[in-house]
C-alpha cells in the first residue's frame, strides 16, 4: 500500500500533530507523516515529533517575512517529496504563495463549527451566544481564513456550567479522533475537491 507522503506544520505544542503521527503508524492508514515543520524553534511539538521518529524543522518566523518564510517552508516540503500538508496549529497567516502552491493539498483543522466562529477565541464566543453545540471542523485551505471546502466535523453539547477552558478540552478530544479521520479521507480518495464543492468516492 504506497501512503501519501504528509508534512504536519505547527507553531505549538503539536497535540493534533501527535495524533496525526499516531494514527499513520497503522498499517493500514493511507497516509504517511514525513516531515513536521515549525514557525518556531521554541515550539513543543518538536520533541514530541523527533520522539516519534519524524524529521523535525524549526524556522524562527521573526527572522522572516511572510513570503520569505513561506518560501523556505515550501523549499523543506518539496525536498521531503511532500503531497499532502496538515495545518495544525500553525498560527501565522498564509499568503496566496504558499496556498496556492498547495492548492486542494492543504488542510487544517479550526476549533468550532465552520462557517460558525472564524478567526479566534472560539470557545469563548460560542459559550457567549448561548450555543447548545460547539465542535471542530476540518477543511481545505483557502485565502480567506477558515473558508475552504468542509471535510468532517464533530460536534460537542455545551454545557450548563461550561467555561471556555472545560469547552475547548472536551472539543480536543474530538479535534484528536477527527483530524485523522479526515486526513485518511483525502489521502485514500475517498474526499476530493472539485471546483469548490467535496466530491465523496
Amino acid at each position: 500500500m504506497k501512503k501519501v507522503r504528509t508534512a504536519i506544520l505547527i507553531s505549538g505544542g503539536g497535540s493534533n500533530m501527535a495524533a496525526l503521527i499516531a494514527a499513520a503508524k497503522a498499517p493500514d492508514y493511507p497516509a504517511e507523516v514525513v516531515l513536521v515543520v515549525s514557525s518556531s524553534p521554541e515550539a513543543g511539538g518538536i520533541a514530541k515529533a523527533e520522539a516519534a521518529e519524524v524529521p523535525a524543522f524549526a524556522f524562527d518566523h521573526r527572522q522572516y517575512d511572510r513570503e520569505g518564510l513561506e518560501r523556505a517552508v515550501d523549499a523543506e516540503l518539496e525536498k521531503a517529496g511532500v503531497e499532502l500538508v496538515c495545518l495544525a496549529g500553525w498560527m501565522r497567516l498564509l499568503s496566496p504563495y504558499l496556498i496556492g502552491r498547495w492548492r486542494n493539498r492543504m488542510i487544517n483543522i479550526h476549533p468550532s463549527i465552520l462557517p460558525a466562529y472564524k478567526g479566534l477565541h472560539t470557545h469563548r464566543r460560542a459559550i457567549e451566544a448561548g450555543e447548545q453545540e460547539h465542535g471542530c471542523t476540518v477543511h481545505f485551505v483557502r485565502q480567506e481564513m477558515d473558508e475552504g471546502p468542509i471535510i468532517a466535523q464533530a460536534r460537542v453539547p455545551v454545557l450548563p456550567g461550561d467555561t471556555p477552558e472545560i469547552l475547548a478540552a472536551r472539543v480536543l478530544v474530538e479535534e484528536h479522533k477527527l483530524y485523522p479521520h479526515a486526513l485518511a479521507l483525502v489521502a485514500s480518495g475517498q474526499v476530493r475537491v472539485e471546483g469548490e464543492k467535496i466530491v465523496k468516492g
